[in-house]
This record gives C-alpha cells, sequence and structure tokens, in this order.
C-alpha cells in the first residue's frame, strides 16, 4: 500500500511538471484564445490519465462497475504514459542542468551533439514500452525447471506438472493468443497440468472463453486449479469454479486431491486467493489438506504464503500473481521491478529440498500492457528425488 501511494505521488509530480512545461512553451507561441483552449486540453488529458491510472485500480475500478473493456485500455495507455514520460522527464532534467552548465563560449556544434543525444535518450523509454508491448508481450515461452525434494517417493520422481497462471484473457490478451499457448502446452504431454488463477482481469472480460481453451489441455492425472484476486474483483470465483467443472477441469477451494501414480500418492491441495493485507490469516485451516506420507503439493495464486505452507508440511507450493515482475531492469546482476516492493518471492524457484515453491511468470499481463524483462511463460515442473 505504502509502495502504491509512493507511486501516485511520483506519477502526479511528473504529470504536473509535465503540464507546466506544456504551457509555458505554448504561452510563447500562441495568442491569449489559443492559450485558454490549450489550458482546457492539458486539463482534460491531465483528468483522462488520472482516470486511467485510477482503472489500474481493478478490485476498486470493479466495485464502481467499470467494465473490463473500457477499464483495461484506457487503464494499459495512462500506465504506459505514466512510465515512459517519468523516464522522459528524468533525462529532460538532466539534460536542462547540463545545458544551463554550458558556458555562453560553448562550440555550437558540441551543444548540438548533447542536445541531440538527450532526445535521442528521451525516446527511449517510449522505444522500450514499445517493444515490450508488441514483441515480448507475445513472446510465450516454455521453461522446464527441475525441482528436487527430499520426500518424494520413487514413484513420483520424473512427474512432470504444467503449470499456467495469470492468462489475464482480456483486451491485450486474445483468444487466439491462448490458444497459441494452449496448442504449446498440449505437445509438452505433461503427467498433472495446473492453472494458479487471474483468468481474467475485470468483470466482463471473456471468462468463458477462456474457460473453453484451457479445457482443451490434456494431462494423464486432470487438470486443476486455483483462483487469483482478480476472480474475486470480478465477483466470478463460484462461476468460474462451476462453469470449469462442467469441462472437466476443478478449481480446488480449500480442498484437496490425492492422485495415484503407480505406488505413491500426491496430495494436490488448493486455496483461494490469501489476500496481502491479512498475513495473520495465510492458509487459515490448510494444514487440515496436508495427507501424511503423501507428496503434499499446494495451489497458491499468492506466493507469499510459502514459509507458512512449509511450516504446516507442504513440500511444493506453486504459484503466480507478480507475473515476475512483468517490467523488470537488470542492474548489477540483481533484477530490479515493483513487484519486489510487494514480496520476496518475485520468479523462479525458491527454497530447499525438504519444502520448495516455484512462482511461475505468467501469461498476461496487468495495467502496463507490456512485457519487458519478464516474457510470459508456460512452465513445466518436474519433480526429482533429492
Amino acid at each position: 500500500m505504502k509502495f502504491d501511494y509512493c507511486l501516485i505521488l511520483i506519477f502526479a509530480c511528473v504529470q504536473w511538471r509535465i503540464s507546466t512545461l506544456c504551457l509555458r512553451a505554448g504561452s510563447d507561441r500562441v495568442g491569449r484564445r489559443r492559450q485558454e483552449l490549450l489550458r482546457a486540453a492539458v486539463l482534460a488529458f491531465d483528468g483522462l490519465v488520472a482516470f486511467g491510472y485510477f482503472c489500474t485500480f481493478y478490485e476498486k475500478a470493479n466495485r464502481l462497475g467499470i467494465p473490463g473493456w473500457l477499464s483495461a485500455p484506457v487503464g494499459g495507455a495512462a500506465m504506459a504514459w505514466l512510465l515512459a514520460a517519468t523516464g522522459a522527464l528524468a533525462v529532460y532534467e538532466v539534460l536542462r542542468r547540463v545545458s544551463h552548465k554550458l558556458g555562453a563560449d560553448t562550440d555550437p556544434s558540441r551543444r548540438r551533439i548533447i542536445q541531440a543525444g538527450g532526445s535521442a535518450l528521451m525516446a527511449v523509454p517510449f522505444a522500450a514500452l514499445g517493444y515490450g508491448a508488441f514483441i515480448e508481450r507475445l513472446d510465450f515461452r516454455v521453461r522446464e525447471v527441475d525441482v528436487p525434494l527430499d520426500r518424494l517417493p520413487r514413484d513420483l520422481d520424473g512427474l512432470r506438472v504444467l503449470q499456467l497462471s495469470d492468462i489475464h484473457l482480456s483486451a491485450f490478451l486474445s483468444e487466439t493468443d491462448l490458444a497459441r499457448v494452449v496448442d504449446a502446452a498440449r505437445e509438452l504431454r505433461p503427467h498433472l497440468a495446473v492453472v494458479t488463477g487471474d483468468l481474467i482481469s475485470s468483470r466482463g472480460d471473456p471468462l468463458d472463453a477462456c474457460i473453453r481453451q484451457l479445457a482443451r489441455l490434456k494431462a494423464d492425472a486432470g487438470v486443476f486449479g486455483c483462483l487469483g484476486n482478480h476472480e474475486r474483483y470480478a465477483r466470478g470465483e463460484d462461476y468460474t469454479a462451476a462453469a470449469a467443472s462442467r469441462v472437466g477441469i476443478e478449481f480446488l477451494r480449500q480442498r484437496s486431491r490425492q492422485l495415484r501414480f503407480g505406488g505413491a500418492t500426491l496430495n494436490l491441495a488448493g486455496v483461494d486467493y490469501q489476500k496481502v493485507g491479512e498475513r495473520e490469516l495465510y492458509l487459515k485451516g490448510a494444514e487440515r489438506l496436508v495427507v501424511p506420507g503423501a507428496a503434499n503439493v499446494l495451489l497458491s495464486h499468492n506466493p507469499d504464503v510459502f514459509p507458512v505452507a512449509a511450516r504446516q508440511g507442504y513440500h511444493l507450493v506453486m504459484a503466480g500473481h507478480t507475473h515476475g515482475g512483468q517490467v523488470t531492469v537488470e542492474i548489477l546482476d540483481q533484477s530490479i521491478s515493483a513487484a519486489r516492493f510487494y514480496t520476496p518471492y518475485v520468479y523462479g524457484l525458491y527454497g530447499g529440498p525438504q519444502a520448495a515453491a516455484y512462482v511461475t511468470r505468467g501469461i498476461g499481463t496487468i495495467g502496463v500492457p507490456a512485457r519487458i524483462g519478464a516474457p510470459p511463460e508456460i512452465a513445466v515442473l518436474h519433480l526429482r528425488k533429492a
């Protein structure tokens, strides 16, 4: 929550500064009549950006009945503008200070080179977002990961578990794109397939189409899932579970299923989204779903439950929610993303052979419709006896 407030403050300051610069530049070039029109246009644009940014708070937007077909494109455009504009403004301010320090006797050609270089740098944030939106956002990749577990029964050694998560079928992911993902997943021939939440983003998104595509998944032991926060925001948890059940997909809502593989049992449990602001209630009652002697796997959209799940006796947690950061930057071999302000479990395999968690990047996007440094993935976990 504190990070959200910080972002609001930063974006408000950026938008105010850009508006001020536009009005100042316009006042030197147009007459009084056009200045009034310019002020009205800048004010209208500021209002549209503010409304769009509000739309990225999906829970609040859904409560007000703002449909996904409106909130997604308006919110995505506003977030993309604010991110790119923040980067461009930072370059502009640095360039302005450098220009002020140049003396009047500075070689004009040198000044022009600095200005041209600064203009090119200001375009970089917009170019990066364009790449993330039109190329990397749809660059679906298969990632296969070995997960060593201490107490894994011999008959489960080598078990392949397909994981899809954070599909967000909406304005920025079409059913055709999802069909490509499902086609690729079917070719992997997993023993078990799971879906760890966020099939859609907002109320009014094509939930039935998403379930229709997921119904094409094939796995020896079946397809199971857990629900995410966006099903809750859209008030579609019950409908999702019921509609999926009709096509053979079982969403585990505080329930578990024992799956037999040879002489071994894999106990697959699932919980609804565990609200981040209620950490003291994480996995309340989920300890009753643990089966002694079995390999206990928990499906939870929110990866923050991992320490609690490990204490309760779960051997593996499969989660999503973070999108792997969605927009990440590598600095000194460290991945920097907004998700790190919310959770230490952003992407990949965590823990050790006694208890492990895998957090997938997922398929879709929220907020800004782009992925940078965190391409969408189809995950396949290979359970291994440590």
